[in-house]
């Protein structure tokens, strides 16, 4: 009886798959972004990554002299000029709290840096410090009657105005990062402290601080990120030298390539990968809580 009812029932025939019309247009809209990123980040890297792939390349860079002093400088730059940088954005935060009239208008100023191109405002920084004809050495020579110092022939004193222009240039972007986590944190909170009889320091000390600091550390590990891959506040301004002693690794990769050396060129890229990747991955751990 069961194995007749089993050959009566009609065998389910296997449905095509089909998309819907919504499905078929979120593939044609997603299209051109995968085609963007295949062929500008995917293909990009893989082909440097190919480029890299000799192990004589590494011990090129190995045996190379300026590439130990580009890692030194690079280190450098980071732990200077982010703590510095971030230091700095922390108190300026609290500085624009203030809501005066003519700091709101000074805040306008205080972005530019930020908001112009990189391009105009490292090159006009470099005319300035120009030894013979520079506004800086003119001022110096006006007031004091004496030469002014050729800024960027010396390493250290290059590498130090390289970080500072990267301070000024990105100054403002983290600021406002941080202005927006203070304007964040409840009134009531500095209200109680006040009546506690807190100081400012105080009340930064266990409002401010513990209330900003998963900020802070996310934004000093993005700004590291986003430092590594500074090219412009190095290049822009000293070209990598004098005698190419001020290169980090961002620039460095121009240096083998003028000689010739795609090879060389890539691996310096994939050096710094090193640095970047665990810095990615915390930020993303981060992220993700």
């Amino acid at each position: 009886m069961s194995a007749t009812v089993a050959e009566a029932a009609p065998v389910a025939a296997a449905q095509p798959f089909r998309l819907t019309s919504w499905q078929a247009w979120g593939l044609i809209l997603i299209a051109p972004y995968l085609l963007i990123f295949l062929f500008f980040v995917i293909y990009p890297i893989g082909y440097g990554l190919w480029l890299a792939r000799s192990p004589a390349s590494y011990v090129h860079l190995a045996e190379d002299p300026i590439f130990a002093r580009a890692v030194v400088n690079t280190l450098i730059f980071l732990i200077v000029g982010i703590n510095v940088k971030m230091a700095i954005a922390l108190l300026l935060s609290g500085f624009f709290t203030n809501e005066r009239r003519w700091i709101r208008w000074l805040s306008v100023l205080f972005i530019l840096p930020w908001a112009v191109p990189s391009i105009p405002t490292i090159l006009s920084v470099r005319f300035m410090l120009n030894p013979e004809w520079g506004v800086v050495n003119s001022l110096i020579f006006r007031f004091t009657g004496e030469d002014g110092p050729n800024w960027l022939n010396d390493p250290s004193l290059a590498l130090t105005l390289a970080i500072g222009v990267h301070i000024w240039k990105s100054l403002p972007f983290w600021t406002l990062i941080l202005l927006a986590g203070r304007l964040a944190i409840s009134a009531d909170m500095y209200e109680a402290a006040s009546v506690d009889g807190a100081t400012k320091w105080q009340k930064f000390l266990h409002v401010t601080w513990p209330s900003m600091r998963t900020l802070y550390v996310t934004c000093t590990i993005l700004s590291m990120i986003w430092t590594l891959g500074d090219f412009n506040s190095v290049y822009l301004l000293t070209g990598g030298g004098p005698a190419d002693l001020t290169h980090v690794l961002a620039t460095l990769g121009i240096r083998y390539l003028r000689l010739d050396q795609v090879d060389a060129s890539m691996a310096a890229v994939v050096c710094a990968m090193p640095f970047v990747l665990p810095l990615v991955y915390v930020l993303m751990k981060r992220l993700s809580k």
